[in-house]
């Protein structure tokens, strides 16, 4: 079935929460549900319309993957707090990495994410709470993705054929699977989520794993977590729409201490976007560029070379898995 798009110049945000918070209680009616959040703009607002429209029957959680940056558990939860949703951090590390091992198509390293995250995990979490349904954040732009072939999205199911309620034992239900990310912020804005939150750089799914070449392992993820911190620290003020660091598979020939070391990889990307369907590279100064490398070679262990993404989507897609 066509998802009918509500492009952002049509879209009323107040009258859309009205009625998804409506949607999500007929749908649940008495039963409960529970939702992911990972702190990322889609998955707060979904959290926040479920919230709103069951209260206490809606039980969040945090996956912790090992697959996230810096402190975003605790980052998360502390957000929520504020706006008085209680999260609970599930610690997943070892299931999602014993999933990704010695896994290295980009395509596979998805679907063991998608099987380690509904089947294991969620399944898990389903059989303990009786829940019958799971809201997320699903948005057009996933679901264009997925089905055009381009890359799968770990939340992307039915749409693919995937039942979700035969497949893992409960119903997934998708408030924003017809905004792209402009209208989920300004729907994120009418339910009061702060700025912090609604103006946060997209994420995928698959977190840090889609920022590794080659094999994910928690050594490997350790170091583009570091580097994406840098990253994410240096163009704070950029105004890009998404900036992020790459660990790529092949080792490179460098030099320290006059000795030769041959060392790891690291490549910066930086987009200017609107809706993550097109994207251009930012036009970062030299100085930039040259403070990025010199902090990423002398703060993260084993790099010897970084290099920036100059090439536009398409052809070139905004994550590298």
């Amino acid at each position: 079935m066509k998802i009918k798009e509500i492009k952002v110049k049509d879209l009323e945000p107040e009258k859309f929460v009205k009625e998804k918070i409506e949607e999500i209680s007929a749908i649940v009616g008495s039963d409960s549900a529970i939702n992911a959040l990972s702190g990322g703009v889609d998955s707060s607002t979904v959290t926040m319309l479920g919230h709103k429209a069951l209260g206490d029957r809606l039980k969040t959680y945090f996956i912790d993957s090992g697959l996230m940056r810096e402190d975003e558990p605790e980052r998360v939860v502390s957000l929520f707090e504020k706006v008085g949703v209680k999260v609970e951090v599930v610690d997943a590390q070892k299931q999602f990495f014993d999933a990704l091992k010695s896994i290295t198509d980009p395509e596979e390293k998805r679907e063991a994410i998608t099987q380690t995250f509904y089947r294991d995990v969620f399944g898990k979490l389903v059989r303990k709470n009786g829940a019958k349904f799971l809201l997320q954040g699903t948005i057009l732009t996933d679901v264009d993705e997925t089905v055009a072939g381009i890359k799968r999205q770990h939340n992307i199911l039915e749409q693919l054929g995937v039942d979700p309620e035969k497949e893992f034992g409960y119903k997934i239900i998708e408030p924003l699977v017809q905004l792209r990310k402009d209208g989920v912020r300004e729907v994120a804005k009418a339910l009061g989520l702060p700025a912090l939150a609604y103006n946060k750089a997209p994420f995928p799914g698959p977190a840090l794993a889609a920022r590794v070449i080659g094999e994910v392992t928690p050594e490997r993820i350790a170091v583009v977590r570091k580097a994406t911190a840098i990253v994410e620290e240096e163009l704070s003020d950029s105004g890009a729409f998404q900036c992020m660091a790459i660990l790529h598979e092949d080792r490179v020939t460098g030099m320290r201490g006059g000795k030769r070391e041959y060392g790891m990889q690291i490549e910066i990307r930086s987009w200017e976007s609107k809706d993550a369907r097109t994207a251009t590279p930012t036009r970062l100064s030299y100085d930039i560029l040259e403070r990025l490398s010199e902090r990423i070679t002398g703060e993260v262990t084993g790099v010897v070379s970084v290099t920036y993404n100059i090439t536009k989507k398409p052809p070139s897609t905004m994550e590298a898995v």
